[in-house]
């Protein structure tokens, strides 16, 4: 019950909208001065199109309050994501100045009449696409037109793009605009913002940073899953959108900072015992692995990073060493304690086998009416022959008691 009203509130009820696309905690809600702080309200329209509109009229806006604000031409229908204080905070993350920004108004809150035109107006786009599709095919356009979004009032369509260059769809804007009878406006956008419109679940299992939470897009290269020492598979590096993952710029500063007195990992090692040649590094260890051949890994020494420092210095000197570990060291990274036991058994391969337990029968009633176990019956009824037993209390051997004083 609680969850029907708060999609009542909110204005959704259909959770495969995915309206919570780059939702903002309004953690300066409670604060009653931050409220009429400002006019500014955020309001999120289709995925994740927003807009800053001035609440000219003093409307009593909340989150999740579905209105109608000024478009050009006509009005647009959307929803109310943010109010108050952080409002202003959010358009100095978009490097939107307040003083030179040329705020559109905030007509009313939507009216039934407006919501029902809003909706037939979003049951047509996904058809439209299809359709613009076919006819950018044969129009022979190299573009590909990955989403439709109707305006509030169904006078203006914005059909959003991708092209790797330069296309002229003049003809396609005509031949668009007798088909649907709306105005057109042509939006390219890239490969990561796309993602970001559809939406969709990542190799982690959690929904698209693109489409949650991450408003500008930083570019990716292949030098960050060098410094982090990940193989340069390209499926297992490119996202949805077929460009580098962006989360693999996440955790590339703390990669750096570890690795900034790391030596050179194409400097060999000179030793009397040979060459040694760069083979692995983990980074937070601290440890190096070098091999005995350069192209075919053999040989594999595991060597901690300071002392790979000093033997590079001995070897600019002209030096060599005897050995590049010493054997005690090698010992001690034999023997050394894991850090990882199986402890509670989940490595078996049988842990999820469940034994076959036999089913406790309910006690059938006896002929008395009384309930027993059949077992207690069945011990009943056969009952062990003690005659032979000469230890038995019941034995014929033993006299029993009190038979002397019994008349004869």
């Amino acid at each position: 019950m609680e969850e029907v009203k708060e999609q009542e509130k909110t204005g959704c009820t259909n959770c495969t909208s995915r309206c919570g696309k780059l939702n903002v905690f309004d953690w300066l809600g409670d604060l009653p001065e931050s409220i009429n702080s400002t006019s500014i309200v955020e309001v999120q329209f289709k995925n994740t199109r927003k807009g800053f509109f001035n609440n000219s009229n003093g409307l009593k806006l909340s989150k999740g309050d579905i209105i109608a604000v000024e478009a050009s031409p006509g009005h647009d229908i959307g929803t109310v994501t943010l109010t108050g204080e952080l409002v202003l905070l959010q358009m100095k993350k978009n490097n939107i100045s307040p003083d030179t920004y040329e705020f559109k108004r905030v007509y009313r809150k939507a009216k039934p009449a407006d919501i029902e035109k809003w909706e037939e107006a979003k049951n047509l786009e996904h058809e439209t696409m299809l359709e613009s599709r076919r006819i950018s095919e044969r129009l022979k356009l190299d573009m590909k037109i990955g989403d439709v979004e109707y305006q509030g009032d169904r006078t203006k369509a914005i059909f959003y793009y991708i092209a790797d260059e330069r296309v002229d769809f003049r003809e396609l804007i005509k031949v668009l605009a007798d088909r649907f009878k709306v105005r057109i406006e042509m939006r390219q956008i890239g490969a990561r913002q796309e993602a970001g419109r559809i939406g969709g679940i990542g190799p982690c299992g959690r929904e698209l940073c693109c489409s949650t939470w991450m408003t500008n897009f930083v570019s990716v290269t292949t030098n960050a899953a060098r410094y982090q020492e990940i193989s340069l598979n390209p499926q297992k590096l490119a996202g949805q959108c077929g460009k580098l993952k962006c989360c693999l710029n996440y955790e590339l500063d703390a990669y750096l900072d570890a690795q900034a007195d790391f030596p050179n990992t194409n400097t060999v090692l000179e030793t009397d015992e040979g060459p040694y040649y760069h083979f692995k590094t983990d980074i937070f260890k601290r440890i190096m692995w070098y091999s005995t051949e350069k192209e075919f890994p053999a040989g594999i020494v595991e060597v901690p990073v300071d002392r790979v420092k000093e033997v590079i210095k001995i070897n600019r000197r002209g030096k060599k060493i005897d050995k590049l570990v010493s054997d005690e060291f090698k010992r001690t990274a034999i023997h050394a304690e894991p850090s990882y036991e199986n402890v509670v058994g989940q490595d078996d391969l049988t842990r999820f086998d469940e034994d076959k337990k036999k089913k406790k029968r309910r006690p059938a009633p006896n002929k008395n009416g009384a309930k027993g176990s059949r077992n207690q019956n069945n011990n009943r009824r056969r009952r062990p022959n003690n005659q032979n037993n000469p230890n038995s209390q019941n034995s014929q051997n033993q006299p029993k008691k009190n038979e002397g004083n019994k008349p004869k």
